[in-house]
């Protein structure tokens, strides 16, 4: 079973860095694809960025690309998103998601969820 805590996230001025980690505290961590959604106020969930089970693919969504990296550690059953130049409309809650498909980068995809972590970019 995954269960999934996110840190690292925090108040940060605009042309800044923040690195994101989540992790699983379950067993089977290097069984899933994981992902990274952000949800700011107002708006509905979007996704992030993804990673298969042996970091061979990543995936982005086009408003990070350049901008964002995925990565994971599984023998520390942590993934990470290292987030640099972060803008004002990157402020939301980013959340870490697990799900056993081969790939995923629609809300539905992911079955396990963590409780998010909030990431202010000031201007």
């Amino acid at each position: 079973q995954v269960q999934l805590v996110e840190s690292g996230g925090g108040l940060v001025q605009a042309g800044g860095s923040l690195r994101l980690s989540c992790a699983d505290s379950g067993r089977t961590f290097e069984s899933y694809t994981m992902g990274w959604f952000r949800q700011a106020p107002g708006k509905e969930r979007e996704f992030v960025a993804s990673i298969s089970w042996n970091e061979v693919n990543t995936w982005y969504a086009d408003s990070v690309k350049g901008r964002c990296t995925i990565s994971r550690d599984n023998a520390k059953n942590t993934v990470y998103l290292q987030m640099n130049s972060l803008k004002p409309e990157d402020t939301a809650v980013y959340y870490c998601a697990a799900t056993v498909q081969r790939s995923g980068s629609r809300e539905t995809d992911f079955s396990s969820w963590g409780q998010g972590t909030q990431v202010t970019v000031s201007s």
